[in-house]
Protein backbone atom coordinates (compact mmCIF):
# COMPACT_ATOMS: atom_id res chain seq x y z
CA UNK A 1 0.00 0.00 0.00
CA UNK A 2 1.20 3.36 -1.16
CA UNK A 3 2.34 5.63 1.68
CA UNK A 4 2.66 9.49 2.30
CA UNK A 5 6.19 10.83 2.35
CA UNK A 6 5.60 12.84 6.03
CA UNK A 7 5.11 8.62 7.06
CA UNK A 8 8.32 7.73 5.82
CA UNK A 9 10.32 10.29 6.38
CA UNK A 10 9.33 9.93 10.38
CA UNK A 11 10.90 6.81 10.27
CA UNK A 12 14.58 7.65 9.50
CA UNK A 13 14.59 11.37 10.58
CA UNK A 14 12.86 13.18 14.06
CA UNK A 15 10.39 15.51 12.35
CA UNK A 16 9.69 18.71 14.62
CA UNK A 17 7.46 21.08 13.85
CA UNK A 18 8.66 24.99 12.95
CA UNK A 19 5.62 27.15 14.39
CA UNK A 20 4.23 28.44 17.68
CA UNK A 21 0.95 28.08 15.76
CA UNK A 22 -0.07 25.65 19.06
CA UNK A 23 -3.29 24.12 16.77
CA UNK A 24 -0.54 23.23 13.85
CA UNK A 25 1.27 21.31 16.38
CA UNK A 26 -1.73 19.47 17.78
CA UNK A 27 -2.35 18.73 14.21
CA UNK A 28 1.04 16.80 13.00
CA UNK A 29 2.19 16.12 16.53
CA UNK A 30 5.69 16.12 16.37
CA UNK A 31 8.27 15.32 18.71
CA UNK A 32 9.87 18.30 19.27
CA UNK A 33 8.80 21.84 18.31
CA UNK A 34 11.05 24.84 17.31
CA UNK A 35 10.48 29.04 17.91
CA UNK A 36 12.09 32.32 17.02
CA UNK A 37 10.86 35.80 17.16
CA UNK A 38 9.05 36.20 13.87
CA UNK A 39 6.75 33.14 14.74
CA UNK A 40 6.66 33.76 18.46
CA UNK A 41 5.23 37.18 16.72
CA UNK A 42 2.85 35.97 14.20
CA UNK A 43 1.58 33.89 16.48
CA UNK A 44 0.98 35.80 19.27
CA UNK A 45 -1.07 38.36 16.41
CA UNK A 46 -3.70 35.61 15.66
CA UNK A 47 -7.01 35.77 17.49
CA UNK A 48 -6.61 32.07 19.13
CA UNK A 49 -3.72 33.01 21.16
CA UNK A 50 -4.47 36.43 22.22
CA UNK A 51 -5.56 34.80 25.33
CA UNK A 52 -2.09 33.87 26.22
CA UNK A 53 -0.75 37.10 25.30
CA UNK A 54 -3.15 38.94 28.02
CA UNK A 55 -2.35 36.33 30.57
CA UNK A 56 1.25 36.96 30.46
CA UNK A 57 0.74 40.95 30.16
CA UNK A 58 -1.68 40.31 33.57
CA UNK A 59 1.15 38.03 35.17
CA UNK A 60 3.49 40.57 34.40
CA UNK A 61 1.31 43.02 36.33
CA UNK A 62 0.65 41.07 39.07
CA UNK A 63 4.22 40.49 39.53
CA UNK A 64 5.04 43.98 39.24
CA UNK A 65 2.24 45.18 41.12
CA UNK A 66 0.12 48.46 40.07
CA UNK A 67 2.84 51.29 41.32
CA UNK A 68 4.74 49.87 37.92
CA UNK A 69 5.09 51.84 34.73
CA UNK A 70 3.54 50.08 31.84
CA UNK A 71 7.28 49.98 30.28
CA UNK A 72 8.16 47.69 33.18
CA UNK A 73 5.22 45.69 32.53
CA UNK A 74 5.78 45.09 29.21
CA UNK A 75 9.42 44.31 29.36
CA UNK A 76 8.47 41.38 31.53
CA UNK A 77 6.35 40.01 29.75
CA UNK A 78 8.06 40.17 26.95
CA UNK A 79 10.76 38.15 28.90
CA UNK A 80 8.35 35.63 29.70
CA UNK A 81 6.00 35.16 26.55
CA UNK A 82 7.99 32.89 24.25
CA UNK A 83 7.92 31.04 27.62
CA UNK A 84 4.34 30.86 28.02
CA UNK A 85 3.94 30.00 24.30
CA UNK A 86 6.70 27.27 25.23
CA UNK A 87 4.85 25.71 27.89
CA UNK A 88 1.45 25.63 25.67
CA UNK A 89 3.58 23.77 23.48
CA UNK A 90 4.74 20.83 26.05
CA UNK A 91 1.32 19.94 26.88
CA UNK A 92 0.71 18.88 23.47
CA UNK A 93 4.86 17.12 22.24
CA UNK A 94 6.61 14.69 24.09
CA UNK A 95 9.97 15.98 23.80
CA UNK A 96 11.68 19.36 23.15
CA UNK A 97 10.75 22.71 22.50
CA UNK A 98 13.49 25.58 21.55
CA UNK A 99 13.38 29.30 22.83
CA UNK A 100 15.32 31.56 21.41
CA UNK A 101 17.29 34.32 23.32
CA UNK A 102 16.75 37.87 22.46
CA UNK A 103 18.49 38.09 19.39
CA UNK A 104 20.04 41.53 20.11
CA UNK A 105 22.24 39.65 22.68
CA UNK A 106 24.10 38.02 19.51
CA UNK A 107 27.41 39.45 20.06
CA UNK A 108 27.42 39.29 23.92
CA UNK A 109 28.39 35.84 25.79
CA UNK A 110 27.53 37.27 29.55
CA UNK A 111 24.26 38.81 28.19
CA UNK A 112 23.69 35.33 26.48
CA UNK A 113 24.61 32.99 28.95
CA UNK A 114 22.10 35.06 31.79
CA UNK A 115 19.63 35.21 29.77
CA UNK A 116 19.84 31.43 29.04
CA UNK A 117 19.84 30.46 32.49
CA UNK A 118 16.76 33.20 33.25
CA UNK A 119 14.75 31.47 30.26
CA UNK A 120 15.48 28.12 32.25
CA UNK A 121 14.68 29.14 35.47
CA UNK A 122 11.06 30.22 34.39
CA UNK A 123 10.58 26.83 32.53
CA UNK A 124 11.79 24.85 35.87
CA UNK A 125 9.13 27.66 37.99
CA UNK A 126 6.37 26.44 35.98
CA UNK A 127 7.64 22.28 36.80
CA UNK A 128 9.66 21.71 33.27
CA UNK A 129 12.73 20.44 33.44
CA UNK A 130 15.85 21.54 31.84
CA UNK A 131 15.44 18.30 30.04
CA UNK A 132 13.02 19.33 27.53
CA UNK A 133 14.48 22.78 26.75
CA UNK A 134 16.90 23.65 23.94
CA UNK A 135 18.16 27.39 24.28
CA UNK A 136 18.10 28.58 20.71
CA UNK A 137 21.59 31.26 20.61
CA UNK A 138 22.59 32.50 17.02
CA UNK A 139 25.70 31.29 15.68
CA UNK A 140 27.80 33.51 16.35
CA UNK A 141 31.34 33.50 17.83
CA UNK A 142 29.99 34.76 21.11
CA UNK A 143 27.15 33.05 20.64
CA UNK A 144 28.96 29.36 20.34
CA UNK A 145 30.96 30.47 23.22
CA UNK A 146 27.67 31.31 25.71
CA UNK A 147 26.34 28.38 24.45
CA UNK A 148 29.31 26.31 25.71
CA UNK A 149 29.26 27.88 29.19
CA UNK A 150 25.16 26.41 29.25
CA UNK A 151 26.07 23.24 27.93
CA UNK A 152 29.02 22.48 31.07
CA UNK A 153 26.01 23.72 33.35
CA UNK A 154 24.03 21.16 31.56
CA UNK A 155 21.55 23.51 29.25
CA UNK A 156 21.28 22.11 25.73
CA UNK A 157 20.96 24.58 23.34
CA UNK A 158 20.10 24.91 19.63
CA UNK A 159 22.57 26.77 17.89
CA UNK A 160 20.79 29.08 15.04
CA UNK A 161 20.90 30.95 11.68
CA UNK A 162 23.65 28.57 11.11
CA UNK A 163 25.61 28.52 7.27
CA UNK A 164 28.84 27.85 7.24
CA UNK A 165 30.97 24.94 8.10
CA UNK A 166 33.08 27.22 10.19
CA UNK A 167 30.38 27.78 12.67
CA UNK A 168 29.36 23.92 12.33
CA UNK A 169 32.27 22.64 13.75
CA UNK A 170 32.94 25.29 16.30
CA UNK A 171 29.66 24.41 17.22
CA UNK A 172 30.54 20.54 17.56
CA UNK A 173 34.24 21.46 18.91
CA UNK A 174 32.46 23.45 21.77
CA UNK A 175 30.04 20.12 23.21
CA UNK A 176 26.67 21.92 21.10
CA UNK A 177 23.68 19.43 21.63
CA UNK A 178 22.25 20.72 18.32
CA UNK A 179 22.53 22.89 15.25
CA UNK A 180 20.08 24.40 12.96
CA UNK A 181 21.76 25.04 9.55
CA UNK A 182 19.49 27.33 7.36
CA UNK A 183 18.31 25.80 4.02
CA UNK A 184 16.19 27.63 2.60
CA UNK A 185 17.80 30.78 3.49
CA UNK A 186 20.74 29.71 2.05
CA UNK A 187 19.00 28.67 -1.70
CA UNK A 188 17.89 32.68 -0.92
CA UNK A 189 21.23 34.02 -1.57
CA UNK A 190 22.27 31.69 -3.91
CA UNK A 191 19.01 32.45 -6.38
CA UNK A 192 19.48 36.09 -6.11
CA UNK A 193 23.63 35.87 -5.92
CA UNK A 194 23.73 34.01 -9.19
CA UNK A 195 20.17 35.51 -11.04
CA UNK A 196 18.84 31.70 -11.04
CA UNK A 197 15.35 31.30 -10.28
CA UNK A 198 15.55 27.81 -9.03
CA UNK A 199 18.09 24.48 -8.52
CA UNK A 200 17.28 21.11 -8.93
CA UNK A 201 17.00 19.97 -5.25
CA UNK A 202 19.52 17.56 -5.28
CA UNK A 203 21.65 20.56 -6.68
CA UNK A 204 20.28 22.88 -3.77
CA UNK A 205 23.21 24.97 -2.26
CA UNK A 206 21.35 24.85 0.97
CA UNK A 207 20.66 20.88 0.88
CA UNK A 208 24.56 20.27 -0.14
CA UNK A 209 25.56 22.26 2.97
CA UNK A 210 23.81 20.68 5.37
CA UNK A 211 24.78 17.16 3.11
CA UNK A 212 28.19 18.35 3.82
CA UNK A 213 28.03 19.37 7.81
CA UNK A 214 26.50 15.64 8.44
CA UNK A 215 28.71 14.07 6.74
CA UNK A 216 31.74 16.38 8.30
CA UNK A 217 30.14 15.24 12.00
CA UNK A 218 29.28 11.63 11.15
CA UNK A 219 32.61 11.12 9.78
CA UNK A 220 34.65 12.15 13.42
CA UNK A 221 32.30 11.23 15.80
CA UNK A 222 31.08 14.20 17.00
CA UNK A 223 27.76 14.09 19.05
CA UNK A 224 26.18 17.05 18.17
CA UNK A 225 23.30 16.81 16.30
CA UNK A 226 22.20 17.95 12.66
CA UNK A 227 18.32 19.86 12.79
CA UNK A 228 17.82 21.54 8.82
CA UNK A 229 15.82 24.38 9.55
CA UNK A 230 14.01 27.00 6.86
CA UNK A 231 12.87 25.25 4.26
CA UNK A 232 11.59 26.36 1.04
CA UNK A 233 10.25 23.40 -0.84
CA UNK A 234 9.35 19.64 0.05
CA UNK A 235 12.20 18.56 -2.54
CA UNK A 236 14.68 20.26 -0.12
CA UNK A 237 13.49 18.20 2.64
CA UNK A 238 13.55 14.50 0.95
CA UNK A 239 16.68 15.20 -0.31
CA UNK A 240 18.02 15.30 3.45
CA UNK A 241 15.89 12.49 4.29
CA UNK A 242 17.57 10.47 7.06
CA UNK A 243 19.17 13.82 8.74
CA UNK A 244 19.20 13.48 12.31
CA UNK A 245 15.98 15.94 12.85
CA UNK A 246 14.71 18.25 10.00
CA UNK A 247 11.92 21.64 11.41
CA UNK A 248 9.35 21.99 9.04
CA UNK A 249 6.95 24.75 8.76
CA UNK A 250 3.58 23.19 8.80
CA UNK A 251 2.25 23.89 5.37
CA UNK A 252 5.23 21.65 3.94
CA UNK A 253 4.04 19.33 6.49
CA UNK A 254 0.55 19.15 5.29
CA UNK A 255 2.51 18.93 1.52
CA UNK A 256 4.65 15.82 2.56
CA UNK A 257 1.57 14.25 4.41
CA UNK A 258 -0.74 14.85 1.00
CA UNK A 259 1.85 13.27 -1.36
CA UNK A 260 2.48 9.39 -1.96
CA UNK A 261 5.66 7.47 -3.26
CA UNK A 262 8.57 5.93 -2.34
CA UNK A 263 11.49 8.14 -0.13
CA UNK A 264 14.84 6.63 -0.18
CA UNK A 265 17.31 7.47 2.59
CA UNK A 266 19.87 10.59 1.03
CA UNK A 267 22.04 10.98 4.61
CA UNK A 268 23.35 7.66 5.92
CA UNK A 269 25.99 7.46 8.60
CA UNK A 270 27.80 4.77 7.51
CA UNK A 271 28.34 6.36 3.86
CA UNK A 272 29.63 9.55 5.78
CA UNK A 273 32.10 7.21 7.71
CA UNK A 274 33.94 6.42 4.26
CA UNK A 275 33.98 9.91 2.83
CA UNK A 276 37.39 11.69 2.28
CA UNK A 277 36.85 14.45 4.08
CA UNK A 278 39.78 16.89 5.64
CA UNK A 279 39.49 17.83 9.49
CA UNK A 280 39.49 21.27 10.45
CA UNK A 281 40.31 22.96 13.65
CA UNK A 282 38.05 26.20 14.50
CA UNK A 283 39.65 28.81 16.28
CA UNK A 284 38.93 32.61 16.79
CA UNK A 285 40.95 33.58 14.32
CA UNK A 286 39.67 30.48 12.12
CA UNK A 287 36.44 31.32 12.29
CA UNK A 288 36.77 35.11 11.81
CA UNK A 289 38.71 34.64 8.54
CA UNK A 290 36.57 31.43 7.22
CA UNK A 291 33.36 34.21 8.12
CA UNK A 292 34.88 36.80 6.40
CA UNK A 293 35.97 34.72 3.28
CA UNK A 294 31.96 33.41 2.96
CA UNK A 295 29.68 36.08 1.71
CA UNK A 296 26.86 34.11 1.89
CA UNK A 297 27.13 33.14 5.50
CA UNK A 298 28.58 36.57 6.67
CA UNK A 299 25.25 38.14 5.00
CA UNK A 300 22.90 35.92 6.06
CA UNK A 301 24.25 35.96 9.59
CA UNK A 302 24.12 39.66 9.51
CA UNK A 303 20.77 39.65 8.43
CA UNK A 304 18.92 36.69 10.52
CA UNK A 305 20.37 39.06 13.45
CA UNK A 306 18.72 41.73 12.18
CA UNK A 307 15.23 39.97 10.85
CA UNK A 308 14.86 38.32 14.15
CA UNK A 309 15.59 42.19 16.40
CA UNK A 310 12.79 43.67 13.63
CA UNK A 311 10.53 41.02 15.20
CA UNK A 312 11.27 41.18 18.69
CA UNK A 313 10.50 45.24 18.25
CA UNK A 314 7.14 44.52 16.70
CA UNK A 315 6.41 41.95 19.44
CA UNK A 316 7.72 45.04 22.37
CA UNK A 317 4.62 47.20 20.23
CA UNK A 318 1.90 44.70 20.56
CA UNK A 319 2.65 43.85 24.06
CA UNK A 320 2.72 47.88 24.95
CA UNK A 321 -0.64 48.36 22.65
CA UNK A 322 -2.17 45.35 23.88
CA UNK A 323 -1.43 46.15 28.20
CA UNK A 324 -3.04 49.65 27.26
CA UNK A 325 -5.77 48.14 26.10
CA UNK A 326 -6.58 45.96 28.84
CA UNK A 327 -5.95 48.82 31.66
CA UNK A 328 -7.42 51.23 29.72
Amino acid sequence: MARNLLEQLREITVVVADTGDIQAIETFKPRDATTNPSLITAAAQMPQYQGIVDDTLKGARATLGASASAAEVVTLAFDRLAVSFGLKILEIIPGRVSTEVDARLSYDVDATVAKGRELIAQYEAAGISKSRILIKIAATWEGIQAAAVLEKEGIATNLTLLFGMHQAIACAENGITLISPFVGRILDWYKKDTGRDSYAPAEDPGVLSVTEVYNYYKKFGYKTEVMGASFRNIGEITELAGCDLLTIAPSLLAELQSVEGELPRKLDPAAAANADIEKISVDKATFDRMHDENRMAKEKLAEGIDGFTKALETLEKLLSDRLASLEG
